[in-house]
């Protein structure tokens, strides 16, 4: 598997797209298989289960996050560089350090978190019932981080269409397994649920991994040391990211958990999972393909920038009326999803939806401190967000109720988009295009109207004026998509019907 140079203009559309949709179609199964097994658990476990299970799976965040040291983003950007050499020994043996120090770590990880197992539960519940869920979530982090490693190989390479086969499988096996243990023991199973959901990766991205490479590549103990402490190196930085980011997540679930119980951290964790859904999949993509073509490319700065630029055009054009909608549709998702016993997470959902449009724009822009190797600057803007969004939820919270953990989110990003575009506009002299003004006029100030006349008007009004929102965006999306793409890669009656629409 080789790396392809990013051709210009047209082209660039088709790859960005081509590696969304295959990522994205994998997380549409997955959506499906979300509305299945949220909707399971939701209706087996009430609120105050779901609110457990998104402590457990903090837990389990953090502990992956500590353990892993950032090999997984580090070991991504690795191979990614070798393989941009087309050196073939060079590839197999970063392959190869990959996975062994991650298998290290792994077993490192797990007996850390089950060592810790009494001071994490007094902690975060307050008691000593839950040692034993812990202890056994330490086979959560272990598998998480054995598959994080493979996965890291067949990103590095760009391996879309194997991560998006291993996406839809994983989650298949996740949903058949977990469901009847949530159905058969209750909330004795949920800390089992969250060991089987990290186990499903592992099969697959082995598979798929050793077909890459199939054999170790042999290497003096000098050249393997040096290759750990460079992927070490760079790991600490991603390590420090990812632990701020899931930790203040953690911090953020013991607020609402310590202001509202545990009813309010299960619509808390409700509104979180519904929030990021649709995002998610162009957010994933975007990470897993993107990352690796602009590191091919970070000391262009010109093409840097062209890069990021067509990056967050599609985001924006393929996020913005789905964001739309999960704002105009919250009360229904929310049963359609979870149960009516969660429609206390409406408004919750409705900021963080705001809150994700902004991620989906400034997103992209991030990936340049990271490619630029400006660990400095990732990292204290990394300590930065995580300070300010804690700070919001604890203000919002005490203020306001649990609500005030989705406007901690949406402050959160006003003020992080504001700040990452200062940085990338003095690391790389970037600017926004003038269609992305164009859209980010249209996308933020119609995602505004929308959430203000739910505050303002009864349900049905809003939710009339909201579907025209969601129908003028889709619409507009649709054209801007159609021409960007070469004129041969879309039917000329679909063609033909976006131009009269318009």
């Amino acid at each position: 598997m080789t790396l392809r140079m990013t051709p210009p203009g047209s082209q660039t559309y088709t790859e960005i797209l081509r590696s969304t949709i295959l990522m994205g179609g994998a997380s549409l199964v997955n959506v499906a298989l979300s509305i299945v097994r949220n909707k399971a658990m939701a209706v087996l476990l009430g609120p105050e289960g779901i609110g457990l299970m998104g402590l457990y799976s903090s837990i389990v965040d953090i502990a992956a996050s500590i353990a892993g040291l950032g090999v997984g983003g580090s070991g991504v950007r690795q191979v990614a560089e070798a393989a941009g050499t087309g050196d073939a020994a060079r590839i197999a043996q970063s392959a190869t350090v990959l996975r062994r120090i991650s298998v290290v770590l792994a077993l490192l990880g797990a007996l850390l978190l089950a060592a810790m197992a009494y001071p994490v539960s007094h902690f975060t519940f307050g008691d000593f019932q839950h040692v034993g869920g812990i202890v056994l979530l330490s086979l959560a982090v272990f598998f998480r981080l054995v598959s994080a490693g493979q996965s890291a190989l067949i990103q590095g390479l760009r391996g879309i269409a194997d991560l998006a086969r291993i996406n839809v499988i994983a989650g298949l096996f996740a949903t058949a397994v977990s469901i009847p243990l949530i159905y058969l023991f209750g909330v004795q199973a949920i800390a089992p649920s969250l060991v089987v959901i990290a186990a499903a990766s592992i099969l697959p991205t082995w598979w798929y991994s050793r077909r890459i490479f199939p054999h170790p590549s042999p290497m003096p103990t000098r050249q393997f040391s040096r290759e750990v402490s460079a992927l070490l190196r760079l790991g600490f930085v991603f390590m420090a990211s990812g632990l701020l980011t899931f930790g203040a997540a953690y911090a953020i679930r013991i607020i609402v958990l310590k202001e509202g119980g545990v009813m309010a951290a299960g619509l808390y964790q409700a509104a979180w999972g519904l929030g990021g859904l649709y995002a998610g999949f162009i957010l994933q993509a975007m990470g897993t393909d993107f990352y690796p073509r602009l590191t091919a490319t970070i000391d262009n700065n010109a093409e840097c920038n062209r890069l990021v630029n067509e990056q967050a055009e599609i985001s924006m054009l393929l996020a913005g009326p789905g964001l739309l909608g999960t704002l105009t549709l919250a009360p229904l998702m929310m049963s359609l999803f979870y149960s009516a016993e969660f429609h206390g997470a409406v408004e919750l959902l409705r900021w963080i939806c705001l809150g994700m449009m902004l991620r989906i724009i400034s997103w992209p822009m991030g990936f340049i401190v990271v490619a630029k190797r400006t660990q400095a600057i990732f990292f204290w803007t990394e300590v930065a967000a995580a300070v300010v969004h804690v700070g919001l939820a604890w203000l919002f919270v005490s203020l306001l109720g649990t609500r005030g953990a989705g406007m901690a989110f949406f402050g959160l990003y006003v003020w992080h988009s504001i700040l990452i575009y200062v940085i990338v506009r003095k690391l790389t002299g970037f600017r926004w295009s003038a269609a992305n003004r164009r859209h980010a006029l249209l996308f933020l100030p119609a995602s505004g109207l929308v959430f203000l006349m739910f505050s303002i008007l009864p349900l049905w009004p809003a939710t009339v004026i909201g579907f025209v929102a969601v129908v003028l965006c889709g619409l507009y999306s649709l054209r801007m998509l159609i021409d960007l793409l070469p004129p041969e890669s879309v039917p000329a009656a679909i063609r033909g019907w976006i131009t009269k629409s318009a």
